[in-house]
């Protein structure tokens, strides 16, 4: 009779066991194989496979931890969907970290927005003044963004200055369009005031220190490619940054353009110098600032307002030698 319930006994575990066995594994499972298959073209195309890697892992220590060494294959196969939806849910937020981290380095870097001061009727803008001790001559200033600049063009007569079409009378010392210089007096080539310019002219390639004091006053410099860059972001971009640094009075009237000096730099249209064949652009229509960035030996960045347009140049197409007009940037 033992014999005969042992039997009985044996056949019923038989059976069990042969039903747990003949559970899908996770091998034949199609909804598991998907789960595979998406995880690994989740990880390939975000390039993330640490961060699955790692999800995968500690889904498995717990599933080891939390499960009983009799744990069924469907139990098994919740758990690897879980831990397909947690990766999934992981790299989302990876990227949108990563995005953040972006924006906030990204942040970091933007220039502060100058908030227009001058309109057609009204003029807000809070102006400084600065004396030049060399000549005793005094002129406007104005802060634009973390910036401050000259609202007028320096007049500090130096070797390789020129007064507008020579006529030093009614262009000249208390002329409001200022001198025009040739890149190498800009950049104070001889080092009378610095050394960081010297030895910087036409057909002579040199390397800068910067801030290049130049020409300018003790305190201010001459602004290199990045500042004026900086000056263009402050006031709403390089597309408009024309009509909103022109005088509103001065130019050559275009259709379609409203020159108005926004933010108080009131950029006159005091023309150029080509160097050798005298003044190629008339009064009203062109202003050409100078940068301390040179770009060969035989031209420098400069910045550049025509009448027409609305924007602003930053390139380097005229050579060292023709004179432009200087706008300092305080230290």
């Amino acid at each position: 009779m033992k014999k005969f319930f042992a039997a009985i006994v044996l056949a019923v575990f038989a059976l069990v066991g042969c039903d747990t066995g003949s559970s899908a594994g996770p091998n034949d499972d199609p909804a598991v194989e998907s789960s595979s298959s998406v995880i690994a073209s989740e990880t390939k195309q975000s390039n993330s496979s640490s961060s699955v890697e790692t999800i995968s892992s500690s889904s498995l220590q717990g599933d080891k931890n939390s499960s009983s060494s009799g744990q069924n294959e469907a139990s098994s196969s919740s758990l690897k969907s879980e831990s397909t939806e947690k990766s999934s849910s992981s790299e989302k937020l990876s990227g949108a970290s990563s995005s953040s981290a972006g924006k906030a380095k990204s942040s970091s870097s933007v220039v502060t927005l100058a908030m227009p001061c001058k309109t057609e009727t009204e003029d807000n803008c809070e102006y400084g003044t600065l004396l030049d001790e060399r000549d005793n001559q005094v002129y406007k200033t104005i802060q634009i963004g973390t910036q401050t600049w000259m609202a007028e063009n320096l007049n500090y007569e130096t070797g390789n200055s020129y007064c507008y079409k020579d006529n030093c009378t009614k262009y000249g010392r208390l002329s409001k369009y200022g001198r025009l210089y040739t890149w190498g007096a800009a950049m104070d080539s001889v080092g009378t005031w610095s050394t960081n310019g010297k030895g910087c002219g036409y057909e002579k390639k040199c390397s800068p220190t910067y801030p290049v004091r130049g020409v300018c006053p003790e305190g201010w410099h001459l602004p290199n490619q990045t500042e004026w860059n900086a000056l263009f972001t402050a006031i709403g971009g390089q597309s408009t940054a024309g009509q909103k640094l022109k005088a509103a009075s001065g130019w050559l009237a275009f259709s379609g353009i409203t020159n108005e000096d926004a933010f108080g730099f009131s950029a006159l249209p005091a023309g150029y110098s080509d160097g050798c064949w005298g003044y190629s652009n008339r009064e009203g229509y062109t202003a050409c600032f100078w940068s301390s960035t040179e770009h060969s030996s035989y031209d420098a960045y400069h910045m550049r307002l025509l009448y027409g347009r609305s924007d602003a140049g930053l390139s380097y197409s005229y050579y060292k030698h023709y004179g432009f007009s200087v706008r300092c940037v305080k230290d």
